[in-house]
């Protein structure tokens, strides 16, 4: 550093009294466009038209220190622009790569022969920089993965529970659905199949008058299923179904659902469009059964098989 003070003030010297070397100007240009002149050990020369390795290299080192401020200038833009978090101050120290190109600029005074140092040192500040950038990169780039994966699984989380909210949906409208048919096959005058066939139903206390049996209860069916142009066919569905929820006992309670008879109306008490005796009259019941099967599913085999299929008709 003393002997390259000493040939700077040497060479100061002699530019001051031969007139030879150009006063440095305020703002040195870029290296690779300057037309100052860079001095030689015999005779100055503009840096712009010199040659040598010497003076690539300082081309090169101040290319190079450019690109790493521009990359700096990018990427903290980037960072600001993205509003995240990455983690780290988005700061990068450009003062000593700023002060080794301003030397390496300065040179013009000096001669060809120390201009690769001072290229050592733009390109020592530059590969400093240059790591910062990397690093602060790197901290963006994982900060934008980490926003992209908590919108995903963001996302996933509504997806799921907008899928569970339908699903439950669903299947309340079909148990609706499904309560609203028992009801509905009820409040018209069904046979309730919810307490099933056999054995759900218990004999009530009411008296009856003239032959209530399952037999006589059959006879009469079949004698309606024959006025109505039903055939053996339709009588077998019937015997399976009443068979299913009441046993053809005309005193068959559901204690479950309140349905009372051999058609297992609910309540029992729609019957009494059939006839006032609805309580104590098989007869009566079979014909309120009838109508009502025949109104809702048309045959009585269709009737058997909505009862088959969901268990109730």
């Amino acid at each position: 550093m003393t002997t390259a003070s000493a040939l700077v003030l040497g060479v100061v010297a002699a530019a001051a009294l031969t007139g030879t070397v150009p006063a440095a100007t305020a703002s040195p240009a870029d290296l690779s466009t300057a037309t100052f002149s860079l001095a030689s050990a015999t005779t100055p020369t503009a840096l712009a038209a010199a040659r040598g390795p010497e003076v690539d290299e300082a081309r090169a080192a101040t290319t190079a220190a450019t690109a790493s401020m521009q990359a700096v200038t990018t990427v903290q833009n980037d960072i600001a622009a993205s509003g995240l978090d990455i983690g780290q101050p988005a700061t990068v120290d450009t003062a000593p790569l700023e002060k080794a190109t301003e030397r390496l600029e300065a040179a013009s005074v000096l001669p060809a022969t120390f201009l690769p140092g001072l290229a050592d040192d733009v390109t020592a500040a530059t590969t400093a920089v240059d790591q910062r950038v990397a690093e602060l990169r790197g901290g963006l780039d994982a900060a934008v993965a980490k926003k992209a994966e908590e919108e995903a699984a963001e996302k996933a989380r509504q997806e799921a529970e907008a899928a569970a909210a339908a699903q439950a949906a669903a299947e309340k409208a079909a148990a609706e659905e499904a309560a609203s048919s028992g009801s509905g096959s009820s409040g018209s005058g069904s046979g309730s199949g919810s307490g099933g066939g056999g054995g759900s139903w218990t004999p009530s206390g009411g008296g009856g008058s003239g032959d209530n049996s399952p037999a006589a209860a059959q006879a009469a069916a079949r004698d309606m299923l024959a006025s109505r142009g039903w055939g053996d066919d339709q009588m077998s569905c019937l015997v399976s179904l009443w068979n299913k929820e009441s046993g053809w006992n005309y005193r068959a309670y559901n204690a479950g659902s309140g349905a009372y008879g051999i058609p297992q109306a609910l309540p029992g008490s729609k019957m009494s469009s059939a006839g006032a005796d609805w309580e104590t009259n098989a007869s009566t019941q079979v014909a309120w059964g009838l109508g009502y099967i025949s109104g809702r599913y048309g045959t009585p085999c269709d009737a058997w098989g909505h009862s088959q299929s969901v268990g109730w008709y």
